[in-house]
C-alpha cells in the first residue's frame, strides 16, 4: 500500500508575516507531515474590489472590508518564498502551494521551479488557469469542493486538452474531445490527484460525505484524497481509513489569532496527533489478505480448542460422544474432527482432559 500523503496547510495562517510562515514550516516538519502548503496570490488578480468576504470570513474579522483588502493583509510576499523552500529542505518537508492567478502560478512554476501545485476548488472552473497549468506538464493535486460530478469532469477535460499540446483551439468540444481520448486518460492518470472537499469553514459533520471519495474514484479512475475543513482529528482519520491517498489539513500556531482560516484550523499538537493515528491507521489497513498474524500466533495455541477425553477411555474400547469434548489448549486432535473421532476405536488409554490423539 502507497503511504499517505499528509499536506499541512498553512494557507494564509501565517497572516502575511514571513517569520510565521517560517514557525508554520517548523510546527508541520515537527510534527511529520510530508507537506506544508502556502498559497501564492496577487490580491488584485484576485479579487474586484468590491468583492465581498464569504460569511464564514466576515464573521471571523468582520465584513467591514473588502476581500481584497484582506487578502492584501494575509498576502504572503513573493520574497518569503525561496526562504520558505530553503527553510523546508533542511527541515526535510515538500514545499507546496496553490497558484490563484496566472501570474503566481508563472511565479511557483517558471522561476521557483515547483512541479507540483495544488489547484483550489474555487479555481475548478478557472479554465484558463488549469490549462496554463497543464501546457506546463505540472503535477497537480485538483480540489473539487463545491462542484458536481459534471464540473470535475469539465476540468479534467481542460487539463486533459493542455496535456496533449494539441494544434486546434480550446473550447469545450476539444477539451471534451481531449477527456475521452485514451491518451488524454493516461496523461491525467499520470499527472492528476482529486481531493474530496466541502468548502465550509467549519464544515458541518453531515455535509462531509466521505463515501464521494468512491464516487470520484469510480467516475474518473483517478487516485482520491480529502481535503479536511471539519473541527477536530476524527474525519481525517475516518477518510485514512477509507483509502484517501492525501490527506490535507489546516493547521496554525494559534486558534485564537485573528484571520480567516485560524477557527477551523489544528494547533501543532493536533496536527501530530493526526498524523500519528493516520500512520497507525494506514499501517493497519494491511494488504488485504486474511491470514494468520504474527502477533496471534502465541494466542491461537492457547485459545484454539482440541478433542481430550471427558472421561477414562480403555484400548479398544469404541469412543462415543460422551467420551469426548472440545476444550483448550489444542493438543491433539482439533475440535473440527469430533465426527470422525466419534465412532472409533481408541488406540490407546485416555486419562479425563488428555488429548486425543487417534485414530
Amino acid at each position: 500500500m502507497k503511504r499517505i500523503v499528509i499536506i499541512a496547510e498553512a494557507g494564509v495562517n501565517h497572516n502575511g508575516d514571513p517569520a510565521t510562515a517560517l514557525a508554520l514550516v517548523d510546527a508541520a516538519a515537527t510534527a511529520g507531515a510530508d507537506y506544508v502548503k502556502f498559497q501564492t496570490f496577487d490580491p488584485a488578480a484576485l479579487a474586484t474590489g468590491s468583492a465581498p468576504k464569504a460569511p464564514y470570513q466576515g464573521e471571523r474579522d468582520g465584513h467591514g472590508e473588502s476581500q481584497r483588502a484582506m487578502l492584501e493583509r494575509l498576502v504572503l510576499p513573493r520574497s518569503a518564498h525561496a526562504p520558505l523552500m530553503r527553510r523546508c529542505r533542511e527541515r526535510g518537508i515538500g514545499f507546496l502551494s496553490t497558484p490563484f492567478d496566472p501570474g503566481s502560478l508563472a511565479f511557483l512554476a517558471d522561476d521557483l521551479g515547483l512541479r507540483l501545485v495544488k489547484i483550489g476548488s474555487g479555481d475548478l472552473t478557472d479554465a484558463p488557469l488549469l490549462l496554463a497549468a497543464a501546457r506546463r506538464s505540472l503535477d497537480l493535486i485538483l480540489s473539487t469542493g463545491m462542484a458536481g460530478l459534471e464540473e470535475v469532469e469539465q476540468a479534467l477535460g481542460v487539463l486533459a486538452f493542455g496535456y496533449l499540446g494539441p494544434s486546434e483551439a480550446p473550447g469545450r468540444g476539444a477539451f471534451a474531445r481531449a477527456f475521452t481520448s485514451p491518451r488524454g486518460q493516461a496523461l491525467l492518470r499520470r499527472r492528476v490527484r482529486l481531493l474530496h472537499c466541502t468548502s465550509a469553514y467549519p464544515c458541518p459533520w453531515g455535509d462531509v460525505h466521505l463515501r464521494a471519495m468512491d464516487r470520484l474514484r469510480r467516475a474518473f479512475g483517478l487516485p482520491v484524497g480529502y481535503s479536511d475543513h471539519t473541527q477536530g482529528l476524527e474525519i481525517g482519520i475516518a477518510a485514512a481509513a477509507r483509502g484517501a491517498c492525501i490527506l490535507e489539513k489546516h493547521f496554525t500556531l494559534d486558534r485564537t489569532q485573528a484571520g480567516p482560516d485560524h477557527a477551523a484550523s489544528l494547533e501543532p499538537g493536533e496536527l501530530a496527533a493526526l498524523v500519528g493515528a493516520v500512520r497507525h491507521v494506514e499501517e493497519a489497513l494491511g494488504d488485504g489478505d486474511k491470514r494468520l498474524r504474527p502477533s496471534e500466533r502465541a494466542n491461537r495455541e492457547v485459545a484454539r480448542k482440541g478433542l481430550v477425553a471427558a472421561r477414562p477411555i480403555r484400548a479398544g474400547a469404541l469412543i462415543g460422544a460422551a467420551d469426548i469434548a472440545a476444550k483448550r489448549p489444542q493438543r491433539g486432535r482439533p475440535a473440527l474432527d469430533y465426527w470422525q473421532v466419534v465412532g472409533s476405536v481408541a488406540g490407546r488409554d485416555y486419562a479425563p482432559d488428555e488429548p486425543i490423539q487417534d485414530p
